[in-house]
């Protein structure tokens, strides 16, 4: 596998729940945590983690690996790992007491990319050092695009 189209596969994942709630609005924005704050004062996860962008980035990703010549499996295990990586993101950023939307480099951008690439080495031949490039890549790639998604009003914070 290419590794340019696995790094699109991983932005398109993180990328789709933004999209999403641009064109729908406050739309189906059910918070996955359910609005639940823990003994610790904070929310679980808090509102910008939704049902509606989990469900985006599954479809949206699974339609883009299957229109660049993948597998519909391909598309879903890395939407769904990202999502899980970036909900585990924000469960630990509440914990650490961040508000929602907050900006944590390395916590932001390693488990939304590390494990999907983790779960993809069961479906694709990658070394070890593809998945450490790789994760590299999208943060890089992914704080270089929401600086440039931020100015043109898309993104609500540049990174």
């Amino acid at each position: 596998m290419d590794e340019f189209l696995l790094l699109l596969l991983l932005l398109t994942a993180n990328g789709s729940p933004i999209f999403a709630r641009i064109l729908l609005g406050e739309r189906w924005d059910n918070p996955l945590d359910a609005g639940k704050i823990l003994a610790d004062g904070h929310r679980l996860l808090g509102d910008s983690k939704t049902w509606r962008g989990v469900t985006a980035a599954i479809l949206i990703t699974t339609v883009f690996a299957i229109a660049v010549g993948h597998s519909w499996q391909l598309g879903t295990v890395v939407a769904a790992f990202a999502m899980l990586g970036d909900t585990l993101s924000s469960f630990a950023k509440r914990r650490l007491g961040m508000p929602t939307s907050a900006m944590a480099p390395g916590l932001d951008h390693i488990p939304e990319s590390l494990l999907p690439l983790l779960a993809c080495k069961t479906l694709l031949p990658l070394s070890w050092t593809q998945v450490l490039l790789l994760s590299l890549g999208f943060m890089v790639a992914n704080l270089l695009l929401s600086r440039w998604l931020h100015r043109l009003g898309i993104r609500r914070h540049p990174w």
